[in-house]
């Protein structure tokens, strides 16, 4: 039996053990070092596990995959969620478990923010197709964003909105558009 549910303080240990082996066996594919984390307790990854959004997929009553939700701290960006920490077990994957995973964060977000953000590196192209799949549109590249050993790895900056936002639309055209304010004529501003 599978299945998908929110992870828990009590999921500690299972949680811990997927992450390093993610970290260790893909460490490109992540932002977190393998080293840092596994400096970690459990007790400290049972605080966590309490205070973030982490949804496990198992596969016979055993973790094989996990996918992390976060909400930007600000006033001005608490409308952006993120999607983090994604990884489905070598044994797992090509069942649709990363796919399963990734919707349930998109479902839990769509209810607390307005869009939802996500990086992959760009070498990572079964993650990159899931995440067009569901909807993700890239809108930028980071060149060299992560290094490992002595390589560097560009992510992909991927964006899914979950409703228009006509005010911005509107802030581009205007900004777009030549202006007959004399106060803003490109001909009258000093260097």
């Amino acid at each position: 039996m599978s299945g998908i549910r929110l992870l828990d303080a009590a999921d500690a240990e299972a949680f811990r053990a997927l992450r390093l082996a993610a970290l260790e066996r893909h460490p490109c594919e992540f932002g977190a070092a393998y080293q840092e984390e596994a400096a970690q307790t459990v007790a400290e990854v049972r605080q966590c596990l309490a205070r973030e959004t982490v949804f496990g997929g198992f596969v016979d009553g055993t973790l094989h995959g996990v996918a992390g939700f976060g909400q930007l701290p600000g006033a001005k960006k608490c409308h952006k969620g993120v999607l983090w920490g994604v990884y489905v077990a070598a044994g797992a994957r090509g069942h649709g478990l990363g796919r399963a995973l990734v919707g349930h964060v998109i479902e839990h977000a769509r209810a607390q923010v307005d869009q939802l953000h996500a990086t992959v590196v760009t070498v990572n192209q079964a993650a990159r197709h899931i995440y067009r799949k569901l909807g993700f549109h890239p809108y930028g590249l980071e060149p060299r964003a992560l290094k490992v050993g002595d390589r560097y790895y560009d992510q992909e900056l991927l964006v899914l909105p979950f409703a228009p936002a006509p005010s911005a639309h509107r802030e581009v055209a205007e900004a777009s558009s030549p202006s007959t304010s004399p106060s803003v004529r490109p001909d009258r501003l000093s260097t």
